[in-house]
């Protein structure tokens, strides 16, 4: 009972000024799931205006067919047209080498390949089988690592498929190795069924992590409600890297009720809260949040913006 004038939080974990990182997703996988189609000049002010909130990562497009994700034309144009900050990396989701020549064509320094956990979901998304998924991952990583690229592999579906429910360990242990292997400086699992619990969390954590020799983060959606609370048990194994997306905009085109991610605002007023320094804005955030309200023209799902109504932003694409 010594530490009875101490929070419960801190009485936890006595470590709390360690910093995370946010890579903030809202213009990739957020803009994805949307019906309505964003301008490249709109693309370009939402990259620009989460820049301006310290986001030390930005998720800018995908190099995807127009025909599969609509959403995600033009990305060249927008990698080409954002005022870069120095030292932010701005990222793109390739699929296959056909997406990392179109990155590389536009001088895109950082890249993201994921592969499916899920042969359902896998044939889905990517027209393959899991294994064959991962041999095309595994060539563009290769590829990127020797182009000079940062690169970030990750595994989808980490935490269950919403066609095929659980999914085994000893197959994501395979792809995160395989991954590794090729050569990729960061490993990511990914929620992307919104199936994760706090104590399967904690459980998948503990698993991993202490075989794995580079930086692990996490993507995590908000499916059932639980993904705060899975930031904060990933947290506390020691994770310090996720995936944000303003809003709670996202979700799996390809997974039917799959919806967004967990709320950048939200998990920086969680870390905000705790004394846990994100570099994030959280003012400046909500802004851009309530500027994405009045494109879409419908309240977005993050608790904190609901109660936050700062001035909007200047210069906003109409």
């Amino acid at each position: 009972m010594g530490d009875r004038n101490m929070s419960f939080v801190q009485r936890v974990d006595k470590d709390m000024t360690r910093a995370v990182i946010l890579e903030e997703s809202a213009p990739r996988d957020g803009l994805q799931n949307e019906s309505r189609i964003f301008t490249v000049e709109e693309r370009v002010w939402l990259v620009e205006a989460l820049t301006e909130c310290g986001f030390p990562r930005i998720q800018v497009g995908s190099m995807v067919h127009p025909r599969a994700v609509p959403q995600m034309a033009d990305t060249e144009t927008v990698c080409r047209r954002i005022r870069k900050r120095p030292g932010v990396a701005y990222t793109v989701l390739v699929l296959n080498e056909r997406g990392l020549d179109r990155a590389l064509a536009c001088g895109v320094d950082h890249v993201a390949v994921f592969v499916s956990a899920s042969e359902t979901h896998s044939r889905k998304n990517t027209g393959c089988s899991v294994e064959e998924g991962l041999r095309r991952a595994s060539t563009v990583v290769r590829r990127a690592v020797e182009a000079g690229m940062t690169v970030q592999a990750g595994v989808m579906n980490a935490f269950g498929c919403r066609f095929e429910g659980a999914v085994p360990l000893d197959r994501i242990r395979h792809l995160l190795v395989s991954l590794r292997e090729a050569g990729a400086h960061e490993l990511c699992l990914a929620d992307t069924s919104g199936m994760a619990h706090p104590a399967q969390m904690e459980e998948l954590l503990r698993e991993f992590v202490p075989e794995l020799d580079v930086p692990l983060a996490l993507h995590l959606h908000d499916t059932w409600g639980f993904g705060i609370a899975n930031v904060y048990a990933a947290w506390k194994m020691g994770v310090r890297r996720f995936d944000v997306a303003c809003g709670g905009l996202g979700g799996c085109p390809f997974i039917p009720g799959a919806p967004g991610n967990v709320a950048s605002e939200d998990v920086v007023h969680l870390f905000q809260s705790m004394g846990v320094s994100t570099g994030v804005d959280l003012e400046g955030l909500v802004r851009v949040v309530h500027d994405l309200e009045r494109k879409l023209g419908r309240e977005l799902s993050g608790h904190y913006s609901r109660w936050r109504r700062p001035a909007p932003c200047k210069d906003t694409p109409s």
